[in-house]
């Protein structure tokens, strides 16, 4: 995983880089020892930046407020990018905010290494482990607690009937081969295949990560990163196929500007009709809506197609969810949050009101959106699960894996260069 005691000058360069002077770093942590007033402030880090998730997160802040009047939650809500980039350099600083989104994995890992982390284990017994097995394994890390999941899912094809239908599309593909032919199909009829933010990077990390899975196995990708080589055959391939599907020219005119959630980006390009399809999380009808229009009975969800001859089944899923972890020696009032975030009828009110899938068994009957459901449906047939990579693996090689895969897709890189780059950067995390 790498050395995690972060070099000064790593510090200072990632801070440069976040864009964060000194005095926002100080302000971390919260004012956790109430001062004269009496009063706990909470820092609260997270990435629901887009409606109704924004809203929704701020009223249950502030309905936890009216249930504790000696504590003040205070927000910080960044657009993904974003927040990596300002968590990076606050983990090279060594104090992180009170609470703070994570993915788990690979991060997290370095974040607990470096110290910085609280450990969850007892504090947070039995209400946790009540939790969804699969929503809690991101976090768990030497069979210890380091984070509480609030959401959990997958990453697949949310699409546009009606444009299927203008296309001569009769159903969702589910071979590589097939893909391709209703990328050409809709080619054809005049309509953009597929909506990509090529400015974000990670987006278009999960084409090559799932053609992964699917021509080598999910254990592979694991497998390759204990290993540090990246260079093997099914790797290749996995690129050469995503090669030729830029061959295609199937994105938006502007993709490779594009961001995810503006309204002009990926999220809006599907949710106003422009594109048939984009690759994405669970939270894709939200952000659909809110950049854009949203789709209505027209939006559909299909699993990413089997490659023939690939190892992968169809079964086996990418994707994660999002979870909430402390700052070590974080106050127990930031623990009675994550409780407060974590109880039944904070996540009855997520599902109904932002689309997340539950991570309360009590909360699954509140799930009414058909698209929702297929997602977790396909979450409950999963033979075997990946967590996004970026997160999955210690943050250089993750972002060594978007920054190849982008290079891929601007035409800068060859499947082999960047099997080459992501071997390199993992040798190199010692």
């Amino acid at each position: 995983m790498g050395d995690p005691a972060l070099s000064r000058r790593g510090f200072l360069a990632a801070s440069a880089a976040a864009g964060l002077g000194m005095t926002a770093l100080a302000a971390c942590g919260g004012d956790s020892d109430g001062g004269s007033s009496g009063t706990t402030t909470i820092e609260w880090w997270n990435i629901s930046t887009t409606e109704p998730t924004k809203g929704v997160w701020a009223a249950l802040a502030r309905k936890f407020e009216a249930q504790n009047p000696k504590v003040k939650i205070k927000i910080v809500q960044l657009e993904n990018d974003a927040y990596k980039s300002k968590m990076t350099a606050l983990t090279s600083s060594g104090k992180l905010p009170d609470i703070f989104h994570t993915w788990g994995g690979g991060v997290l890992k370095q974040q607990v290494d470096a110290g910085l982390v609280e450990d969850l284990t007892d504090s947070t017994k039995p209400w946790g482990d009540a939790l969804l097995p699969v929503a809690r394994e991101p976090y768990l890390i030497d069979d210890k607690v380091y984070g509480i999941p609030f959401d959990i899912g997958m990453i697949g094809f949310w699409y546009n009937k009606a444009l299927f239908e203008k296309a001569g599309i009769s159903a969702p593909p589910t071979t590589w081969t097939g893909f391709l032919d209703a990328v050409r199909k809709l080619k054809s009829a005049k309509v953009t295949p597929l909506a990509l933010a090529g400015k974000e990077k990670w987006p278009g990390m999960y084409y090559w990560a799932y053609l992964a899975m699917r021509t080598a196995g999910a254990d592979a990708l694991q497998k390759a990163y204990v290993d540090k080589d990246f260079t093997g055959a099914p790797f290749v391939e996995a690129g050469e196929h995503l090669d030729e599907l830029v061959g295609l020219q199937p994105f938006q005119k502007g993709y490779l500007g594009a961001a995810y959630s503006s309204p002009t980006g990926q999220a809006a390009s599907v949710g106003n009709g422009k594109a048939a399809m984009e690759l994405m999380g669970q939270w894709a009808p939200v952000v659909q809506a809110d950049a854009g229009k949203g789709l209505g009975k027209d939006l559909g969800f299909f699993p990413f197609p089997a490659v023939e001859g690939g190892k992968g089944a169809l079964t086996e899923v990418f994707g994660g969810g999002g979870g909430h972890a402390l700052r070590r020696g974080a106050p127990q009032a930031a623990v009675d949050f994550l409780k407060f975030f974590a109880s039944e009828a904070t996540d009855l009110e997520l599902v109904k009101k932002t689309g997340i899938l539950p991570v309360v068994p009590a909360a699954e009957n509140a799930i009414a959106d058909p698209n929702i459901k297929a997602v977790q449906e396909q979450l409950k047939k999963a033979t075997g699960f990946q967590l996004y990579l970026d997160q999955a693996y210690a943050p250089a090689v993750g972002q060594e894996v978007n920054d190849s895969v982008a290079a891929l897709i601007a035409g800068s890189k060859s499947p082999e260069q960047v099997g080459q780059s992501i071997t390199r950067t993992a040798k190199e995390e010692q």
